[in-house]
């Protein structure tokens, strides 16, 4: 007789919320989360709290766009929450919409309700045909639309053009993002305890590093580590510590997987600059572009490195 299979347990991904953000978008391009319990969070640290504390298997949160940089709340939390990983990167296209409650024009709108990272992407569309409007900070995009009929706090709001269909609303404008063009880099982190996503030949690897001294040269020191071994960094940020005025850590992402020589030789010089480096893990490019390697910096010449100089060492004819 043959047993019944038993139910696969459920998982959950904590994002940021409600129905109808990037977040969520971005969410639905991981296909292990297709089927699976998704659960609407008010912000990055709720849902990097969530995973942290064992209440999510995984959170999904922006952590760049292609206009402002970094999204600082995320690097900091990242660089702050211990037990965490990065195992996915997520892209979205993003374009935002001016919405009001019916009845409302353009020429009465005063203070606008927006998150902060979309407000900044469409500042100077705001600054040119709304010059004398407010600001009200919303918890995520969606949101802020959902709010324009809690209070009154404010008169339009940035959104996603997809929020139409969510709520009672009038566009007041379309396409006002300050780039056409514009993305949102977003990130799937998982507990340490899940492994690092295997070499594909396209990865990124992210790091924290602080550099232990400040004094002339330490940072072109921590940089070396890099470009002494070929190591590409798509993307280097300055965020402080908090501790005192001048004291910074330095959010890099690598081109390149852990398991490559030349990443995993850069991260032992960075070890020696840092020696509270944070690795965040490395996982899959989102655009699936494979890593260009020199020769010089191939696996094969470091582990023929290795081999000559453990030639030398034991006395072994060396050729």
């Amino acid at each position: 007789m043959s047993t019944p299979h038993a139910p696969q347990p459920e998982r959950r991904y904590s994002y940021l919320g409600p129905r109808g953000t990037f977040t969520e978008a971005a969410l639905a391009q991981v296909p292990e989360a297709v089927g699976q319990e998704w659960h609407s969070v008010n912000n990055v640290g709720e849902a990097l709290a969530d995973v942290a504390a064992g209440r999510s298997d995984a959170a999904m949160i922006a952590i760049e766009n292609s206009i402002e940089g970094g999204v600082s709340v995320a690097q900091d939390a990242l660089a702050t929450i211990p037990g965490l990983r990065v195992v996915g990167e997520y892209l979205v296209p993003v374009s935002f919409v001016l919405v009001a409650r019916r009845g409302t024009t353009l020429d009465q709108v005063r203070r606008i309700n927006a998150h902060p990272v979309a407000y900044a992407q469409c500042h100077r569309w705001l600054d040119a045909a709304i010059p004398a409007h407010g600001h009200v900070p919303a918890s995520s995009n969606v949101a802020a639309a959902a709010e324009l009929f809690d209070s009154a706090l404010a008169d339009a709001a940035i959104a996603p053009p997809g929020v139409v269909g969510l709520y009672d609303v009038d566009v007041l404008a379309e396409g006002i993002a300050d780039s056409d063009t514009a993305v949102t880099r977003f990130v799937l982190v998982a507990p340490t305890s899940r492994p690092v996503p295997p070499r594909t030949g396209a990865d990124k690897t992210s790091i924290v590093a602080e550099l232990s001294v400040d004094r002339a040269g330490a940072l072109l020191g921590l940089l070396e580590q890099f470009s002494t071994r070929g190591v590409n960094m798509s993307l280097l940020e300055s965020r402080p510590i908090g501790d005192a005025l001048g004291r910074y850590r330095f959010v890099i992402d690598l081109d390149g997987h852990v398991t490559d020589e030349r990443v995993a030789d850069a991260l032992l010089g960075v070890r020696r600059f840092s020696p509270g480096v944070t690795f965040l893990g490395s996982y899959p490019r989102a655009d699936r572009v494979p890593t260009v390697v020199e020769e010089r910096y191939t696996d094969a010449v470091f582990v023929e490195a290795r081999d000559w100089l453990r030639e030398l060492l034991s006395g072994a004819p060396v050729d």
